[in-house]
């Protein structure tokens, strides 16, 4: 975690150095401007005895140099394998998640963001439970969860239109069925239109 935020720091005080660069579009555009639609999001993996695969497209619009929102989908796949000692798999689940929402940001600095989500997302989750006599007991169940994901950001711009950014996010509602639970959510993502 120190060395997370010691990394933003650094890339904002980067980003401060070269603020007097930085352009804004202030001419009065009337209708939709394709120069000011986002398109991004983010990919993630994981694996091993826990494996997580995370699809989280985005698109959206900047209204003006403060204030963006648009829709998003989350697909997620994932395991997770308990072993014992000797390394012989007790428990097995798998899930599923694919969700969606809409997204909102405000930047009170044209590189850092405050970031508000709220989400739907559809879980299935088959559990496998495996005895000492070779036997083992699976189940299926199926549910949905409401999440309210709010936190901050940073984007940097790599050339033009396209950017890199990075979010901690936290999920203020925690309902029980919530794929985030009480864990910090770090996403890392790559765009055009930030």
């Amino acid at each position: 975690m120190k060395r997370l935020l010691i990394c933003f720091f650094f890339l904002a005080g980067v980003q401060l150095a070269h603020a007097q660069y930085y352009k804004t579009d202030t001419s009065a555009h009337k209708g939709f401007d394709r120069s000011r639609l986002i398109l991004g999001g983010s990919l993630g993996a994981v694996f091993g005895d826990y494996t997580n695969v995370e699809i989280s497209p985005l698109v959206g619009y900047r209204f003006n140099d403060y204030i963006a929102a648009g829709v998003n989908v989350n697909a997620q796949y994932g395991q997770y394998r308990l072993r014992d000692y000797n390394g012989r798999t007790l428990q097995r689940e798998k899930y599923t998640i694919f969700g969606g929402g809409v997204w909102g940001r405000v930047y009170p600095l044209p590189m850092l963001f405050i970031h508000v989500q709220p989400e739907y997302n559809w879980i299935s989750q088959n559990t496998t439970v495996y005895n000492t006599d070779d036997r083992k007991n699976s189940w299926k169940s199926n549910y949905g969860a409401t999440s309210l994901l709010l936190g901050a950001g940073y984007t940097q711009s790599v050339g033009g239109r396209v950017g890199v950014g990075i979010s901690i996010l936290y999920d203020v509602l925690q309902d029980s069925n919530s794929p985030y639970r009480s864990n910090l959510i770090y996403r890392i993502g790559a765009g055009i239109g930030f």
